[in-house]
């Protein structure tokens, strides 16, 4: 795609803090969708998940006979100053300790498993789901944005499912727990130290009405901020050369700070929590020290026992810090469905393939592409209006005229990268419509404006072309392309290995690498995408060398910004806001002395 289709950078709703509780209603709903899909992946480690639920439920059983057996043996032992059967209490003590820290430990290592294997799946699918988008999707969106989905919002998902989901259930399990053993204690206590739960009820609902929405704008703000950062570092060059350091300065600045703010606030509001917590913990412990006393002193303890009230305390802890640790976990959950949100949004989006349930596979084709009155127009702006013109096999057709003419969207349409809205292209007399995607761009190869090459060997970059070529089929093809005499130059030949997007040799190099894994392909269609431009003399004459072996026999279509390079062209076309204006060979479109003949005079001169 040419350069000059900028990507739309994803304009994010920004969500005021004020009105944060008028959206709670509408990311509950989407919380309920989002746990539900969560729960798919987890799912499919259900084995694991039953081993997690037992030892949660023993170490939950356990940690709340602990202190009943601790307050037991204050009335049975040290409260009647009876010394015998203590000592086989403290050893059933102890062990119900070590089997406590056992199947913690074992809980934490099986769930540690259950969530990388689920966030793996995850991952795994968000990247597949990546190649199966069209490219209008990605035309649309800062590249940052996405990857931020594919490591933050699913690092996230990781760390909430091997905090939170443990948590969640203990909690659940030792609240419950603690509220039965404690009413079968003493009712009154327990109605004491239940007092504090509307206040705490009332604090949490304030709290994460107000951090669901806050952590969701968390995340938003963080993939802008990865975008923008990826935006500028890939354009440094455009940055310097043009003295833009203090403008993108500012813009990062702006971003970093709605980051800042987003993260201030949630993590603020969410840090109410264990204060909250801890001050009703201590008005818990007051109540039941309290009540507890003077039950004792009236009564003579026959309404509550000293034993009884040291259980209370540690079950008063063990009532609270269930609740402290699911409104903690709770915000973590919040956190990482606002991420999951952004995974799922993009899974959700329509993939290239969704037409293609009846379309064909074409195995050989002959190369014939022809136009029949083509419309296209990105969303409602109209771009492509009645183009037609035929390419025969063999043939080169070349696009010629002003920026925004429309020369990479025919390209765009020739390659199903869109689809034409009206009128009809067909391959070889069939519609492009009812061909696969993937079928019909297996004969295609591009040379485009500016090269892109992956980190790995240079050998492995031809090889792209093909991936079962081999590597006398490799080099023939360097050779085909006037790279091999610079590749065996190289440290390791063909086994150096490349920096990310081919740093480390020239862009004419470069070119030719691309021209290699081009001749590789063996396409039967070839598109050429200004392959020459911002190269000097001498490698322009190799790679216009190389470039003309490779479109020996093919159908080939040329988008042309100098002129020079397209005079033996079969067909040029001349493109003006959408339309054709001209159409024939270079020697016909001089003679006509129209818009062709004008532009290519102003170039010579």
């Amino acid at each position: 795609m040419s350069s000059n289709q900028l990507k739309a950078p994803f304009q994010y709703e920004k969500i005021p803090l004020k009105n944060v509780t008028v959206d709670n209603k509408k990311k509950a709903k989407n919380m309920s969708n989002t746990l539900k899909r969560l729960w798919n992946y987890l799912a499919a480690e259900k084995g694991k998940l039953i081993l997690v639920i037992l030892m949660v439920t023993i170490s939950s059983g356990l940690g709340l006979l602990g202190p009943f057996m601790v307050g037991m043996a204050i009335d049975d032992y040290i409260v009647t100053q009876e010394a015998a059967g203590l000592g086989m209490l403290l050893v059933g003590l102890i062990i119900v300790y070590l089997f406590h820290s056992l199947s913690i430990f074992l809980q934490n290592y099986w769930m540690i498993g259950i969530a990388q294997n689920t966030v793996y799946t995850l991952r795994k699918d968000l990247f597949k789901q990546f190649h199966r988008l069209p490219i209008s999707y990605f035309d649309k969106r800062q590249y940052g944005d996405l990857m931020s989905r594919l490591t933050n919002d699913i690092d996230n998902v990781n760390n909430t499912l091997n905090q939170s989901v443990i948590q969640i259930f203990a909690s659940v399990l030792t609240l419950i727990g603690t509220v039965a053993v404690m009413l079968y204690l003493s009712p009154i206590l327990t109605v004491v130290t239940m007092s504090v739960i509307p206040a705490m009820f009332l604090a949490m609902r304030w709290i994460t009405k107000r951090t669901g929405p806050l952590y969701k704008l968390q995340q938003n703000d963080l993939g802008e901020v990865n975008g923008y950062v990826e935006e500028i570092v890939s354009g440094q060059h455009i940055v310097k050369t043009y003295s833009q350091e203090e403008k993108v300065i500012r813009g990062f600045e702006k971003r970093n700070h709605s980051l800042k703010q987003t993260g201030f606030w949630a993590l603020t509001i969410a840090g109410f929590i264990p204060k909250i917590m801890n001050m009703l913990n201590f008005l818990s412990f007051a109540l039941i020290a309290l009540v507890g006393g003077i039950l004792v002193i009236v009564y003579d303890q026959q309404l509550v026992t000293v034993g009884i009230i040291v259980i209370f305390t540690e079950y008063a802890r063990q009532f609270t810090r269930p609740l402290n640790e699911l409104s903690n976990q709770f915000n973590l959950l919040l956190s990482a469905i606002a991420g999951s949100e952004r995974v799922f949004q993009v899974m959700d989006e329509t993939i290239e393939e969704i037409d293609e349930t009846n379309a064909i596979e074409m195995e050989n084709t002959k190369g014939t592409i022809k136009f029949d009155h083509v419309t296209f127009g990105y969303e409602d702006t109209a771009i492509l209006k009645g183009i037609s013109f035929e390419a025969n096999p063999g043939e080169t057709v070349a696009f010629v005229g002003h920026t925004g003419a429309g020369k990479t969207t025919i390209i765009n349409l020739i390659s199903r990268f869109y689809d034409y809205n009206t009128g009809k292209i067909t391959l070889d007399g069939i519609d492009l419509k009812t061909i696969k995607r993937s079928s019909l761009r297996q004969h295609m190869a591009f040379v485009l404006q500016d090269p892109f090459l992956f980190h790995g060997t240079i050998r492995e970059n031809i090889r792209y072309g093909r991936l079962d070529a081999t590597d006398t089929e490799v080099e023939a093809a360097a050779m085909d392309a006037n790279a091999h005499d610079f590749i065996v130059k190289l440290p390791n030949s063909y086994d150096t290995i490349l920096d990310q997007d081919g740093s480390g040799i020239s862009q004419g190099q470069k070119q030719l690498l691309t021209i290699a894994r081009a001749l590789l392909a063996a396409p039967s269609i070839l598109v050429l995408d200004e392959a020459t431009s911002n190269i000097d003399t001498i490698t322009e004459m190799k790679i216009q060398e190389a470039l003309k072996r490779l479109m020996v026999g093919r159908t080939s279509f040329v988008i042309a910004h100098r002129l020079n390079t397209i005079q033996e062209a079969d067909t040029i076309i001349m493109l003006e806001h959408g339309e054709i204006i001209e159409q024939g060979n270079h020697d016909e479109l001089i003679n006509q002395k129209g818009s062709y003949y004008g532009l290519y005079k102003g170039q010579i001169q």
